[in-house]
């Protein structure tokens, strides 16, 4: 088949390899237009977009889906069908209308579960046992589409989102080039999703990472590992914002802390929370890099009592 390929981030470069390795044809690719990035603030390519330029295969960058003239350029490149993973921008009905096979989307998610745009993230933070990916017809709909293949992966008790998202993303690779053979070959027919199960999951804003101590010890390691590396779990001390970046296991009941209340040692910084303390592991003060956190402690000289807003 004839294959246009829509994507944005690094995600979606273990499916962009695979379908270029595949025994379909990649004759193109959607992205994301290039936006401004790092310290000089450049307009810089997506991922997709270089690997594309890599591959040599033509690039698309429309402002949205919806944008005037796509549809014209999309169906110039005669596409028989179009996988998506994490393209970043809604598909109108004109536009799913062009593949005669209609668009695979590669979800990370085991649908109707988490339907939305984190949906990695709203697995850990709600503390799921095991997750998986989704290779689905795209309608109009939010990941509605019936089902053409899944996968399963259990979660582990250390997984950030960005540890589970590259072995899904590696995985759903193979899910999403098994999808487009089916429908090649006609041995897949498309599922209607169940009406039960249904979760949904928006994105995650700034201010759904911010730690709340209240919590009990196993909530604010969910939360601090689901937001973990983006946006960054956070929390307030001295009046300047402070990054969680990472917990250790290990467990305090021996300490007796009141939430947000810090006890720095030698070797290690404890936060009292609803439940048992936390001890902390890593965290980036703003404007500098991630170090231990028996480092920082030192270096800002934590009081016996301070507290973490």
């Amino acid at each position: 088949m004839r294959v246009v390929f829509a994507g944005t981030p690094d995600v979606a470069l273990p499916s962009l390899r695979a379908i270029a390795q595949s025994s379909h044809e990649l004759v193109g690719v959607v992205t994301r237009p290039d936006a401004r990035a790092g310290r000089g603030r450049s307009l810089q390519p997506s991922p997709v977009s270089r690997l594309a330029d890599d591959l040599g295969v033509p690039v698309l960058k429309p402002r949205s889906a919806k944008a005037p003239g796509f549809v014209e350029e999309l169906a110039a490149l005669q596409p028989d069908v179009c996988p998506v993973v994490a393209y970043g921008s809604l598909v109108p009905r004109p536009v799913l209308e062009v593949p005669r096979y209609g668009w695979v989307n590669l979800h990370f998610s085991l649908l109707p579960a988490w339907r939305g745009a984190a949906p990695v993230q709203h697995a850990i933070l709600h503390g799921d046992e095991v997750t998986g990916a989704t290779a689905f017809l795209l309608e109009e709909g939010m990941d509605t589409g019936p089902v053409l293949g899944t996968m399963t992966e259990a979660i582990r008790r250390s997984d950030t989102t960005g540890d589970l998202l590259g072995r899904l993303s590696d995985a759903g690779a193979g899910l999403l080039v098994a999808a487009l053979d089916g429908l090649a070959d006609g041995s897949i027919t498309p599922v209607p999703q169940p009406a039960e199960g249904v979760s949904m999951a928006p994105k995650i804003t700034t201010a759904d990472c911010e730690i709340r101590w209240q919590e009990p010890a196993f909530a604010i390691d969910r939360r601090v590992r689901a937001c973990t590396p983006d946006p960054g779990a956070w929390t307030t001390f001295r009046d300047a914002r402070l990054k969680v970046v990472g917990l250790t296991g290990d467990v305090a009941d021996d300490i007796r802390l009141d939430a947000g209340e810090l006890l720095a040692t030698k070797r290690a910084v404890y936060a009292g929370t609803g439940t048992t303390p936390v001890r902390l592991d890593t965290v980036q003060p703003h404007g500098k890099k991630a170090m231990a956190a028996a480092d920082w402690a030192r270096g800002v000289r934590v009081a016996e009592g301070e507290t973490f807003a």
